[in-house]
């Protein structure tokens, strides 16, 4: 008997986790778009002191690339480094 009083809480559980979804389904997921007040606005503003500062985005791809470039160096450095010890410990081993 305890066992079938289980099994219908666990339906009914299911039941009403489903009529929740559908509820939660019917809301818009959208939000109402809300125009920036005077402060925001302000703080959006571009600051001409800081401009020397700011980053241009080729100098960034330049930048990016030839890191880039460095990191495929370094693995493949390592890779041979780890290749030339490799063969010299089989050439020690058959001696």
């Amino acid at each position: 008997m305890a066992f079938f009083f289980n099994k219908t809480n666990i339906a009914s559980h299911f039941r009403s986790h489903s009529q929740k979804t559908e509820d939660f389904a019917s809301f818009p997921r959208r939000r109402f778009h809300v125009e920036p007040g005077p402060r925001e606005k302000a703080l959006l503003a571009e600051d001409s002191s800081l401009k020397p500062f700011k980053s241009y985005k080729k100098s960034v791809k330049k930048l990016r690339k030839i890191g880039d470039v460095l990191t495929i160096v370094v693995v493949a450095g390592c890779c041979y480094e780890i290749y030339v010890r490799a063969v010299t410990r089989e050439e020690a081993r058959k001696q």
